[in-house]
């Protein structure tokens, strides 16, 4: 299994020692598996999609125009 090492503030840290009945490292282990599960699925999506880079920029950038358009009316 492999380790990482966090750097946390102060606060924090203080604050997760007043409840040292949790298992601090499951609860990281748990969010990371999630966060993995979802680009897994994202990745999934992507592999799918016919577009290209160039498609994607093109949307986001009507995207980003439209918007702007709609607030400053």
């Amino acid at each position: 299994m492999g380790n990482i090492t966090l750097a946390l503030p102060n606060d924090l840290q203080e604050r997760m020692r007043k409840h040292s009945e949790i298992r601090w490292s499951e609860v990281v282990r748990k969010s990371i598996a999630q966060k993995v599960d979802v680009l897994d699925a994202i990745d999934k999506i992507v592999e799918k999609s016919k577009l290209k880079k160039k498609d994607v920029d093109e949307l986001s950038r009507r995207i980003k125009v439209e918007t702007f358009e709609e607030l400053n009316k």
